[in-house]
């Protein structure tokens, strides 16, 4: 019987997924790309055959509408819905699939569109209905969150008998040319910088005022770079499935040009989620913000440079402390040439595809809702060295081996 897959999401993301599933059309068989927006499908689609030859089915949906969702899902047939489209959107494309039985997977978690607040609880909740259909569900499958569990989950199954701290260091070297732009949706980008820092340590977490600490670290094949602590949310689902742990945070890297210009739009209230009146109309200032910024779909030609993303753990290991560091390095030029989108995206869109072909090929499948680290890594692991995104690990002598400025 052959697949057929639905993708809903027509960004820098879903450029990829689609991109990337065509490169495995064995796998992924008939595939359908979905947005509110069909022209910027049809564009995909127009690129993929272009440079693959392999054809893809659009279709427009509202992905804030169950009712339509179910329509389309049993009009195409789907054998799995791959959701990149807005984190606001997780619970309706799910409950879609639970209407029509069919398999889930998204790379970010729910964000409620009136609060700035990400966080797994409403979709963990739906753990029930997913296994009295018979059906999977798998959150996070991007690359943060995503590779990072897996990467976590490969470190406590290989290298240690028990993890005490993970630090998930986030580096984007890449240089697009604009003053200010973000490398994912601008109203989620910025909704999470923006927000309180969050880590968890000794069984509870500690909350931080934004960009309140910070570490310089040297990123192997890219050098030193400031990183600043944020709460992410693969540390919701870690802290929950990784034997021993005693602290666990998150890093990300910003250039003070980035910082400043956020910094300036938060003071005047460009970050609101809240309505305001302008000249009589109702605007959402963030969403506004949104129109003026480049979208970042367009980057891919114009970026240049690097990507580093790992976990450096630290634990014991037949009774001896042991540090490693997992990481992968990707580059924004080869990244656009196989697939016409900058790193981050891409990044962000061949796990996703990964994490629907183990699904899909019945390696990584069980009922209910899951998040990445509670499947064997092994072949996820094999598929990031196979799908473009190889990694290496490194031993080091503390998990401060590489910071810069201790």
């Amino acid at each position: 019987m052959v697949n057929k897959t639905l993708i809903i999401g027509a960004g820098g993301v879903g450029n990829v997924v689609a991109f990337k599933c065509a490169m495995n059309k064995d796998t992924f068989g008939e595939i359908t790309l979905a947005s509110r927006t069909l022209s910027k499908c049809d564009d995909i689609a127009s690129n993929v055959k272009a440079k693959l030859g392999v054809d893809i089915a659009t279709a427009k949906v509202d992905a804030d509408s169950v009712e339509e969702l179910v329509e389309l899902i049993r009009k195409v047939d789907a054998s799995i819905v791959i959701n990149v489209a807005l984190p606001y959107q997780d619970l309706t494309i799910m409950d879609a699939c639970v209407a029509c039985g069919v398999d889930y997977l998204d790379t970010a978690n729910y964000e409620h569109p009136d609060v700035a607040k990400f966080e797994y609880k409403e979709q963990w909740a739906r753990d029930q209905v997913f296994r009295e259909q018979h059906i999977m569900g798998l959150l996070g499958s991007g690359f943060d969150p995503g590779v990072t569990n897996v990467f976590c989950a490969y470190a406590q199954k290989h290298y240690f008998d028990e993890i005490h701290t993970i630090d998930i260091l986030d580096c984007n070297a890449g240089d697009h040319g604009y003053a200010f732009a973000t490398n994912f949706n601008p109203e989620i980008n910025l909704r999470e910088v923006s927000a309180k820092g969050r880590y968890w340590e000794n069984g509870e977490w500690i909350e931080t005022e934004p960009m309140a600490i910070k570490q310089v670290w040297d990123y192997p094949e890219v050098g030193a770079k400031d990183s600043y602590l944020l709460y992410h949310e693969e540390m919701e689902s870690l802290v929950q499935n990784i034997k021993g742990l005693k602290r666990i945070r998150f890093f990300m890297t910003f250039g003070e040009s980035y910082l400043t210009h956020m910094k300036c739009l938060e003071n005047v209230g460009m970050l609101g989620i809240e309505p305001v009146m302008h000249n009589g109309v109702e605007i959402v200032p963030i969403e506004f913000l949104k129109t003026l910024l480049p979208d970042p779909a367009t980057l891919g030609e114009r970026t240049k440079g690097k990507t580093n993303i790992g976990i450096v753990a630290t634990g014991l290991k037949d009774g001896k402390e042991k540090t490693i560091y997992i990481y992968q390095v990707s580059v924004h030029e080869k990244c656009y040439e196989e697939v016409m989108s900058q790193g981050v995206s891409y990044t962000t869109g061949v796990p996703a595809m990964i994490g629907a072909k183990l699904m899909l090929e019945g390696i990584w499948h069980k009922e209910g809702v899951y998040n990445m680290e509670q499947f064997d890594p092994d072949p996820f692991m094999d598929e990031l060295n196979i799908q473009g995104l190889p990694w290496k690990i490194m031993e080091l002598n503390s998990a401060d081996a590489l910071r810069v400025d201790k």
